[in-house]
């Protein structure tokens, strides 16, 4: 059913959703809430803790007061509860209220609680009176991912009338159901969206993780049953470039990196193409190996490709490879291959890549492009939490191309689920950090510490040191009380000396804006970059010694993990505040295991044990295997409970084709 069928969506709404990804009604059904906004019972104001959001049931003491000031209507009044205590509200461009809230009425106020200095405001309040908001407690409000343009009301309403008008056919029959523990998918679909409780909300879950690596699986398993034993046709059995290159490195490679190195050299002398997971902790030293075994494929005279997720840091290994190479006096060529390039550059490259004149290719996405065509392309290394998918490595095949294949990931998943989400891959792993590398110092602070902090990131900026502060959001939100990067920034151009450059970075931006600002970062012409966790991988930079992170307990463990390991990378001494915006005891205690280890498994490993139910739509761990709703770790069961349905359903002689996952499925 078209979109324009839908009561409300008309040639405007339309173009909006479309932005949204949202082309047919059924895209609704599918389109699913980033969280939920739970009616609690009302609170007393001397229980007013941390919480961003509060209801108050309380009397309206005097006539609301209406001013204004900077182009805005601000009308406020004081609010009493039963217990006696009072709390300024206020509301901006709301003047009708003046009719409608009055001195001595009772109501029930829910809104967001702003402090400034000892005072608090209850700013922007929704107001109900006690019969209406008796029948909304405990109920789950959808807030789903927004455009400019679209309201949550909209979408939930369009949401509604999809459901009621479209039907969801499920492809697992009731045996299967009954077996694994998991509802109807119609049921399901209905739920995530409009749970009547916790529980319905968690069975809905479950369900769409179970489809979600359910349909991983079966594409993983379709795809391996065209690569059984591919026949290798690049025996690569002369090391000696790189052998030589090991002897000049400024440091001695860790015995985890020569065993790992072992195994691949194996690997590639082997009957059959390599098809193998490095996993290796942030600062580890994955990449020099993948040089290394780039440097074997280039010294037999064919060609090794290295993919990574942004273009700064493709630029920055294209430069280290560049460096390698002089240094040791070796006559390969290096390329580096983004989409900004312009139209006559990658014509070029292109050229050089089919005549076999480049040895080595150093890129984003781009090096996968349907106008790249390779001599004798032997080697592929994906690097970080690259995207690349079915349809990528089917182009390859389709090209005659089966080169070996090195997946590298920073990711701490356990062996076993490795073991199913890598399927035939075989899994070398770095365990070992590198003996000179400076232990980062790591502390939790409260919000207090903040002025002291500012003065630490001016000290390390006068030693000519540069800084990152992450914040979990972009901008303002009613909802939830967080720093964002863009009042952030303001906010430490006034609390730092003046001249210190500041500027921000986030998810939003163009990939042309993203690049300059990191480009900027990388030359030190920034000195501190606010960001959300857009930085989390894909980028290096040595000079970088603080890492700030606000808000720290809205994160999980293992993402702060990866965000601390955004430093630490040059010979410098390094640094990282996480900044606690909650007294609560268990989450400051939860962020005190980073300062016991450095180890990613057993942060991970901590950070499962100590999830609770509401961290269903939290930011999840970082890592290449970027689900939609699934998390490898936290749903491990429901990972290996999957991999059992899909081996029955093949069995039963069953063809299951996924509309809905596989657009966001990495495959390797």
């Amino acid at each position: 059913m078209s979109l324009t069928d839908l009561k409300g969506v008309g040639p405007k709404t339309e173009k909006i959703l479309n932005k949204m990804k949202i082309y047919e009604s059924t895209d609704l059904l599918w389109y699913f809430p980033r969280n939920y906004d739970i009616y609690e019972k009302p609170i007393y104001i001397n229980q007013i803790d941390n919480r961003a959001i509060v209801s108050i049931d309380g009397i309206v003491e005097k006539s609301i007061n209406t001013v204004h000031a900077n182009k805005l209507t601000i009308s406020s009044t004081t609010v009493r509860d039963e217990n006696g205590d009072s709390i300024k509200v206020s509301w901006y461009n709301m003047p009708f209220l003046k009719s409608t809230i009055k001195y001595s009425m009772r109501f029930i106020f829910r809104g967001r609680i702003k402090r400034i200095g000892k005072n608090i405001v209850l700013e922007q309040p929704a107001v109900f009176t006690l019969q209406k908001y008796s029948e909304k407690i405990n109920n789950m409000q959808p807030m789903y991912p927004l455009v400019k343009g679209a309201s949550n009301n909209q979408i939930c309403k369009f949401v509604k009338e999809s459901l009621e008008i479209n039907r969801v056919s499920d492809y697992l029959d009731e045996n299967i159901r009954k077996k694994y523990k998991i509802c109807n998918l119609e049921d399901a679909i209905k739920n995530i969206h409009f749970p009547e409780n916790f529980e319905s909300l968690k069975c809905a879950r479950k369900r769409l993780v179970f489809d979600e690596f359910f349909s991983f699986i079966y594409q993983m398993t379709k795809l391996k049953e065209n690569e059984i034993k591919i026949p290798n046709r690049y025996k690569i059995n002369n090391y000696n470039i790189s052998d030589n290159v090991i002897e000049n490195l400024p440091y001695e490679l860790t015995k985890a990196q020569k065993r790992v190195l072992a195994d691949i050299r194996k690997d590639m002398l082997s009957e059959n193409v390599m098809q193998r997971l490095v996993q290796g902790d942030v600062g580890s030293g994955k990449t020099i190996i993948a040089f290394l075994a780039m440097l074997d494929i280039a010294g037999s005279g064919l060609q090794a490709g290295l993919m990574v997720p942004t273009e700064v840091l493709a630029k920055q290994h294209y430069e280290d490879m560049c460096k390698i190479i002089n240094d040791n006096h070796l006559s390969f060529t290096v390329e580096y291959l983004t989409g900004s390039l312009t139209a006559k550059q990658k014509r070029e490259i292109y050229e050089r890549i089919q005549s076999g004149q480049a040895n080595l290719i150093i890129g984003t996405h781009a090096m996968f492009q349907e106008k790249v065509i390779y001599d004798r392309l032997a080697l592929v290394v994906i690097d970080e939490q690259h995207r690349f998918g079915v349809a990528q490595r089917a182009k390859l095949m389709e090209k005659g191309v089966t080169p070996h294949t090195i997946i590298m990931s920073a990711t701490p998943i356990p062996r076993t689920l490795a073991i199913i989400l890598y399927g035939d891959m075989d899994i070398s792993i770095i365990d070992e950090l590198p003996a000179k590398r400076l232990a980062i110092k790591n502390c939790v602070v409260t919000k207090d510490y903040r002025p002291n902090a500012y003065r630490f990131i001016e000290k390390q900026i006068k030693m000519g040191r540069q800084a990152y502060v992450i914040c979990p959001m972009v901008m303002e939100n009613d909802m939830l009380e967080a720093e964002n990067v863009v009042d952030y920034s303001e906010k430490l151009k006034e609390n730092l000396c003046g001249d210190i450059n500041v500027n921000y970075l986030h998810g939003k931006m163009s990939a042309e804006e993203k690049n300059q600002i990191l480009e900027k970062f990388e030359k030190n012409e920034i000195n501190v970059l606010v960001s959300t966790t857009v930085v989390e991988v894909g980028i290096n930079v040595p000079n970088a010694t603080v890492m700030m992170v606000e808000n720290a307990e809205r994160f999980s463990l293992a993402s702060l993990h990866q965000l601390r390991g955004r430093v630490g990378r040059g010979k410098y001494q390094s640094y990282c505040i996480f900044v606690s915006s909650t007294d609560n005891e268990d989450k400051i205690k939860r962020l005190k295991i980073l300062n016991e280890s450095n180890d990613g498994f057993y942060i991970a490993s901590e950070d499962l044990k100590l999830r609770g139910p509401g961290d269903f739509f939290g930011i999840r761990q970082s890592g290449e295997l970027q689900f939609k709703m699934a998390d490898v770790l936290a749903d491990g069961e429901i990972l290996k409970n999957a991999k059992e349905a899909v081996g029955e359903f093949i069995a039963s002689g069953n063809e299951f084709i996924d509309k809905k996952f596989n657009n966001d499925i990495l495959i390797y």
